[in-house]
């Protein structure tokens, strides 16, 4: 092997050199999210039947879309909740199935029912994936616009303009109050003219159309002819015509009294203590979280000359926060490594030399391990920035043991003893230690990613990540370390080593005193220390909780306040806006 390296240093060195900055071209590129892409194999099916009782839900509604989609290939089972006027149904696949053409064969059965179904009926099919949380969450606020105009302003300009962002899925606007005009007729009025309701609802139907009348061609152009009768005022809708004849023409104004009201409200949402709108924005699965978050926020400063001065725009969550600080988490664990390490290599080798070398490779193996994660298809997420910060210390161990090992045949050649050789002669000796600890922390590992359902979603991510990055620290250590080792360590780096050794030299006699006393029974010691560790560790073990992912703190919490059966939504407004005020005199509480 040292015959080997020493005739391609120049070659390893540039591929050295080429994967650390592919490494760094591919961490600025690679996609962040939160969690890793993971295909839930479920599909939801949401109802929506107006009021219609529960009863009459379940009979019309749930149970005929229940059957078709029994009829989906490779469904595993179907669960439904209904309740008045709505229902949702959840259809669950065996996990690697083909979640795509599942949720179109799934909307296609329950489109082959909707004729069945009571007239009005709605629904929406949706795949279950992380992405279904929304990554920035935002509130409109006024003090002085009703939330009919709030409303408007979030849906017809702020939406449209968030849903260009690139790698913005969708953009959904809760809250506010829209507003609609209200026919309200005279029963005796329609019973004198023989009419109904039903003939007011179509007659306004008819007359609210655009309908293409034919062609015109003038010379060099065709031109479609369109009969635009859509109503565009109040105005309009009270002066269509409802009845001609003997009795003259008959108005809708004539029968009827047209208002503009509020739609019915059935959802009321608050913030800074006023009604608000709140607009929720939702990822595509390989969309960047933290480049999506930074190009909405500067979509809404271009915005904001043409923002009404009275309405504020308040962030109540930012998913991408959690991303960064797991980011950060990341680039500190990394220099705190490198730190330590380059210590301990101070405190024992008295070397600069050497904790330069464990400077370079541990950026460089994590950088490398970047594209892995790319060619794989994977994105920055909490699994893998996490088997990131737990590999560095097995990173950091490689180099440190590789180089410790060099220095001590280095010393060695400075005594003159026939043991120590060149320093790639050196290198050589660790290839099967090194080989054989890191393939035995790899095999630990590795078996992870082929776990199934969620967990194996989940730590398929950690698994892959370490894997790749003791591997790439194995072959950096084996052919890297000792290239760098051999052209920058002098012989002073040498001297120095060897005056630390008398530190060592003393930790060692009395490591070799107490071994002896522990080696006159070794059976003995071995059987009293693991039975305290085995009672140690089952006390601990039924001590210690259990969960699928350890506690997160995004700065926030979530309360949920049931009022009694029957309160109306106002009711439980004025209770709930108690609730804000407690909360917002509360000194760490920001929105």
């Amino acid at each position: 092997m040292s015959r080997w390296l020493s005739g391609q240093v120049r070659f390893i060195l540039l591929a050295f050199v080429l994967l650390a900055l592919s490494g760094s071209v591919s961490a600025l590129r690679l996609p962040v999210s939160l969690f890793p892409h993971i295909d839930f194999p479920r599909v939801v099916v949401a109802l929506d039947a107006g009021d219609r009782p529960v009863d009459q839900m379940v009979n019309q509604v749930t149970r005929p879309v229940e059957q078709a989609l029994r009829t989906v290939p490779g469904v595993v089972g179907v669960r439904s909740t209904s309740s008045r006027g709505s229902a949702e149904l959840s259809v669950n696949f065996a996990w690697g199935a083909d979640m795509v053409a599942a949720t179109l064969q799934a909307e296609s059965a329950v489109n082959a029912v909707v004729p069945d179904l009571p007239a009005g009926t709605r629904f929406e099919v949706r795949r279950m994936d992380p992405t279904v949380f929304p990554v920035l969450g935002l509130a409109l606020v006024s003090p002085s616009r009703d939330p009919i105009a709030l409303r408007d302003f979030g849906h017809l300009q702020l939406a449209p303009l968030l849903s260009s962002v690139p790698g913005v899925a969708s953009v959904t606007v809760l809250g506010g109050q829209e507003k609609e005009y209200q026919v309200l007729a005279d029963p005796a009025r329609l019973q004198a003219l023989g009419l109904s309701i039903e003939d007011l609802a179509r007659t306004l139907s008819s007359n609210n159309v655009v309908v293409a009348t034919g062609r015109l061609e003038d010379r060099y152009r065709l031109y479609l002819v369109l009969a635009d009768n859509r109503l565009t005022g109040i105005d309009d809708i009270r002066r269509t015509v409802v009845q001609t004849g003997t009795r003259g023409v008959v108005e809708l104004d004539d029968i009827a009294q047209v208002v503009t009201r509020q739609t019915p409200q059935w959802t009321r949402v608050t913030s800074q203590g006023r009604d608000a709108v709140l607009l929720n924005i939702r990822q595509t699965p390989d969309a960047n979280s933290v480049a999506l978050v930074k190009e909405v926020r500067r979509r809404l400063a271009e915005f904001a000359s043409q923002t009404p001065p009275d309405v504020q725009i308040v962030t109540y969550y930012d998913q991408s926060q959690l991303v960064t600080a797991a980011a950060g988490s990341v680039r500190d664990a990394i220099l705190l490594g490198a730190l330590l390490a380059g210590i301990v290599l101070f405190i024992f080798l008295r070397s600069l030399r050497f904790m330069l070398i464990v400077a370079l490779l541990l950026p460089a193996t994590l950088a490398a391990t970047t594209v892995v994660l790319g060619l794989m298809g994977m994105s920055f997420n909490m699994m893998t920035l996490g088997g990131m910060a737990a590999a560095v210390g097995l990173v950091v161990d490689d180099a440190v043991v590789m180089l410790e090992h060099l220095m001590r045949r280095l010393q060695e050649r400075h005594r003159g003893s026939d043991a120590g050789g060149s320093v790639l002669e050196a290198a050589s000796e660790m290839i099967r230690p090194l080989i054989g600890s890191s393939l035995a922390t790899v095999l630990v590992f590795a078996p992870l990613a082929f776990l199934g359902g969620v967990t194996g979603g989940f730590f398929k991510a950690l698994a892959m990540t370490m894997s790749a990055a003791l591997a790439i620290s194995l072959l950096f250590a084996l052919f890297v370390a000792p290239l760098l080792a051999d052209r920058w360590v002098r012989d002073r780096d040498v001297q120095q080593a060897e005056k630390s050794g008398a530190i060592l030299d003393r930790f060692g006699g009395r490591y070799e005193t107490l071994m002896r006393r522990v080696l006159k029974a070794p059976g003995r010691i071995a059987l009293i220390v693991g039975m305290i560790m085995l009672v140690v560790g089952g006390f601990a073990y039924s001590r210690v909780g259990s969960g699928f992912m350890p506690k997160m703190d995004e700065g926030g919490f979530i309360l949920d306040y049931y009022a009694a059966p029957g309160t109306s939504l106002a009711e439980t407004d004025r209770l709930l806006r108690q609730v804000e005020v407690t909360l917002q005199n509360t000194a760490a509480v920001e929105s």
